[in-house]
C-alpha cells in the first residue's frame, strides 16, 4: 500500500509545458494571484518588485523623516541599465570604457585610470571578457556636491560599493573611473549584470532611484561631517527665489492633497517662512494660485516646468562661461536655445563643443550666428557628429523626420505589384532605373528592418529576397526617421574649418568667397557674428581686387569668371608643391571625367574644403573628400571625377559606385 504523502517531483524549467510556453514564471505567478482575487482581499497587489535585490533597503531609506535629508551632504546619482540585446552590444561596452578613460579627465589632464575593489589599475579587457554573455550592465555616475573636498574619490567609491553589496546581498563585479574635468568631481561606475552565483542581477527600482543616493550621502556626511544648521538655513533661504525644482518644492508636492492644494503653514516657524516665501515665488511664476488665505493650489506639471526652467538656467550659465573664456561679449537677451522640432537653419561660428550629459554621451554646440544671436544646440550622441574645430563656420539644420524619396518609390512600386518589392520588380516597373539605384532602396529597407526588429518589428523579407511592403510603409519610414533623430537631432555641415580672420587673406576658395558670389547669400544682422562677417566680406573684396580677381565698375564689384575654380586651383597647386617635397612624389591634377585609382592616405584640410590624398606608385593627386573614405584609410580606392565631385568605388572589385 502506498503512502499518500510519497511523491516523485517532476523537475523541469519554469517555462516548460503546454499552453504556458513562452510565459515567464513571474508572469504565471501574477496571473494566478489575480485569478485568486487576492489583490482585492488584501487591498494591495503583488507586482513582482519584491523579488528584486535592494527593494527593502530602498524603501527603508525612502521612508526617512522628511527633514533628515537636510543635514546630510548631498550626492547626485544617475544610473542607466545598458541591455546587451543588440549584435554590437559588446562593442558599445568597449566604447563606453574607452570613453570614460579618455584624455583630460584627471586633475592633471591625464587619461582616466580604471580601478576596482582590489586594484588601483584594473584590467578593462578582462572585465569586458567577464561581461561577455551577460544580459545587461549597470552604469552609474556618482557626484558628491562637496566632491572638490576629496583629493581622491577611490575610497568613497569602494566604501559605497561595499555598502551596496550588503544591501543587495551579493558581491558585485565592478570597475570605476574618477573624473575631475568639470566643476563637479564625479565617478563613473560600471557594474556587471550578474550576481555572485552567476544569475542575472536585478536591482529594485526604489534602490536605484533613491537608495544608492542615500547611501552615498551617508558616507560623504561621515567623511566631511553633517551640514551645520547655518549651512542648511542658508541653502534653503537661497532656494526660495530660484527658478528650478528645489527641495522646498519637493516637500510641497509631497504634502499636497488630491486637489493639488497645499498649506503655507508649518509647525516649525522657520519652515513656515520657507514654504510661504516659496509659494509667493511660485505665484509670481504663474505656477501656484492662492485660493484662500494661506491655502495654495499648485499648477499641473509643476515639477516638470521647474526642471525645464532649471535646465535653461544651466544652459545660459554655460553659454556665459563659454563666451567669457573666448573673450567674447554677447548680451544675455541674444542667447537662444535651439529646438530641433521648430528651429530654422543656423549659420555661424563654433564657440564651444561640450558634454551636456556624460551618462548618455549627449553633446552640444554653442554657435555665434550670423543672425546676431548665440545659439545652444543639442547635437545628440557624440559619435553622430564629426569633430568640428572651435572657430569653424558651420550650418546646422534640423534632421528631417519625414519619409524619404526612396520610401515613396518603394511604396509606389509595392502598390503596383501586390505589396511586394525587390530589385527585379523595381527594374521591371521602371526600365530606366539602374541596378545600383535599386540597390540603394534595398539597403534602406534592410536598415529599417534591423531597427524595427528591435522594437517589435514591421518590415518582412522573404527567403528569395522579396520584401513585403505594408500599406502604412510611409508611416513606418517616418517613425524610423523619428527614432534616428533622437540620437542625432540635427545635421551639422562644416562650411569652413578655417576661422573667419584667416579666410580674409587666404589664397583658396573660402566661405567668404562663396558668399560674395552667391545668388542668395546668408542674411547678416548688424550685431554679433553677423557684424564680424560683414567686416570680413569687405576686407575680402579688397583682397580680391588687389589680386586682380575683382574690380569695381560703376559703383559695384564685378568678380572674375570662375573665381572659385581659380582660387581652388591656386591653393591646390601651392599645397601640392609642399606635399610633393614631403612625399617625394610628383603631383598629378585630377581632371573631369578622369578615372582616379590609388591608395587613400589621409584627408587634407584646405580653405577650399577637405580633400583626399590618393597615392599612386609614382605620383599622387588631391580630390574632393567624402565621408565614406574614412572607413577605407590606407586601402585601394577608385572613382571617376564628375566636375567638382567624385563617384567612388572602394577597392578593385566590380560593383556599384559610392557617390
Amino acid at each position: 500500500m502506498s503512502d499518500d504523502e510519497d511523491f516523485t517531483p517532476d523537475l523541469g524549467k519554469p517555462r516548460a509545458g503546454g499552453s504556458r510556453k513562452g510565459r515567464t514564471y513571474l508572469q504565471r505567478v501574477l496571473q494566478a494571484r489575480m485569478l485568486a482575487g487576492g489583490a482585492r482581499r488584501s487591498g494591495r497587489s503583488f507586482n513582482g518588485t519584491r523579488i528584486a535585490r535592494g527593494t527593502v533597503a530602498g524603501r527603508q531609506l525612502a521612508s526617512r523623516d522628511r527633514f533628515s535629508g537636510f543635514r546630510q551632504r548631498r550626492v547626485m546619482v544617475k544610473y542607466r541599465i545598458a541591455k546587451f540585446n543588440k549584435p554590437n552590444s559588446m562593442g558599445a561596452a568597449r566604447a563606453h570604457l574607452r570613453y570614460i578613460q579618455r584624455d583630460g579627465v584627471t586633475r592633471e589632464g591625464e587619461p582616466g585610470r580604471l580601478y576596482s575593489a582590489e586594484q588601483d589599475k584594473a584590467d578593462g579587457k578582462a572585465f569586458l571578457e567577464r561581461c561577455d554573455g551577460d544580459r545587461h550592465q549597470f552604469r552609474f555616475i556618482v557626484s558628491p556636491e562637496d566632491g572638490q573636498n576629496y583629493d581622491d574619490l577611490k575610497s568613497l567609491t569602494r566604501r559605497l560599493m561595499t555598502q551596496m553589496e550588503q544591501d543587495l546581498g551579493t558581491r558585485l563585479d565592478w570597475v570605476a573611473v574618477d573624473h575631475f574635468n568639470t566643476g563637479h568631481p564625479h565617478t563613473h561606475i560600471v557594474v556587471r549584470g550578474k550576481d555572485e552565483r552567476g544569475q542575472d542581477l536585478v536591482i529594485g527600482g526604489e534602490y536605484l532611484t533613491g537608495g544608492i543616493r542615500e547611501r552615498a550621502a551617508e558616507l560623504v556626511s561621515l567623511d566631511l561631517g553633517p551640514r551645520t544648521d547655518m549651512e542648511i538655513a542658508d541653502r534653503l533661504q537661497n532656494e526660495i527665489e530660484q527658478e528650478r525644482l528645489t527641495s522646498i518644492d519637493r516637500l510641497l508636492l509631497r504634502d499636497m492633497d488630491a486637489g493639488r492644494l497645499v498649506d503655507a503653514a508649518d509647525r516649525d516657524p522657520f519652515y513656515q517662512s520657507l514654504r510661504a516665501g516659496r509659494l509667493q515665488k511660485l505665484g509670481r511664476l504663474g505656477l501656484a494660485d492662492e485660493i484662500a488665505l494661506g491655502r495654495w493650489q499648485l499648477a499641473e506639471g509643476l515639477d516638470g516646468t521647474l526642471k525645464r526652467m532649471g535646465e535653461r538656467g544651466d544652459i545660459i550659465r554655460t553659454m556665459q562661461r563659454a563666451f567669457t573664456e573666448h573673450g567674447l561679449e554677447r548680451a544675455a537677451a541674444d542667447y537662444a536655445i535651439a529646438d530641433p522640432a521648430s528651429m530654422n537653419p543656423i549659420v555661424g561660428r563654433v564657440v564651444e563643443r561640450g558634454l551636456s550629459d556624460e551618462h548618455e554621451d549627449r553633446h552640444y554646440l554653442i554657435v555665434d550666428s550670423t543672425d546676431g544671436r548665440s545659439h545652444y544646440v543639442d547635437i545628440g550622441k557624440g559619435e553622430a557628429t564629426d569633430f568640428v574645430p572651435t572657430g569653424a563656420v558651420v550650418r546646422i539644420a534640423p534632421k528631417p523626420i519625414e519619409a524619404r524619396a526612396a520610401d515613396r518609390t518603394v511604396a509606389e512600386i509595392a502598390v503596383a505589384n501586390g505589396g511586394r518589392y525587390s530589385i527585379d520588380i523595381h527594374l521591371r516597373h521602371d526600365p530606366t532605373a539602374r541596378e545600383a539605384f535599386a540597390q540603394t532602396h534595398v539597403r534602406r529597407l534592410e536598415a529599417m528592418r534591423k531597427a524595427m526588429a528591435r522594437s517589435g518589428g514591421g518590415i518582412e523579407r522573404e527567403p528569395d529576397g522579396t520584401w513585403i511592403i505594408a500599406p502604412d510603409h510611409l508611416e513606418k519610414a517616418a517613425a524610423y526617421e523619428t527614432g534616428r533623430a533622437k540620437d542625432a537631432p540635427v545635421i551639422v555641415d562644416t562650411l569652413s574649418a578655417m576661422p573667419l580672420d584667416r579666410q580674409v587673406g587666404s589664397d583658396g576658395a573660402t566661405w567668404l568667397d562663396r558668399e560674395l558670389v552667391a545668388a542668395d547669400p546668408e542674411p547678416l544682422r548688424d550685431a554679433g557674428f553677423g557684424r564680424e562677417v560683414r567686416a570680413a566680406l569687405a576686407q575680402r573684396r579688397q583682397w580680391l581686387m588687389a589680386e586682380g580677381l575683382a574690380e569695381e565698375e560703376q559703383g559695384r564689384i564685378v568678380y572674375r569668371a570662375n573665381l572659385l575654380a581659380i582660387l581652388r586651383r591656386r591653393e591646390l597647386n601651392r599645397v601640392a608643391g609642399q606635399l610633393s617635397d614631403e612625399l617625394g612624389l610628383s603631383y598629378a591634377e585630377a581632371k573631369a571625367g578622369e578615372r582616379i585609382e590609388g591608395i587613400y592616405r589621409r584627408p587634407v584640410d584646405l580653405a577650399s574644403g577637405r580633400y583626399a590624398l590618393i597615392e599612386k606608385s609614382r605620383e599622387f593627386t588631391l580630390v574632393p573628400w567624402r565621408p565614406v573614405l574614412d572607413h577605407h584609410l590606407e586601402k585601394q580606392v577608385s572613382g571617376i571625377m564628375r566636375g567638382d565631385s567624385i563617384n567612388w568605388a572602394i577597392g578593385r572589385q566590380r560593383g556599384p559606385s559610392i557617390s
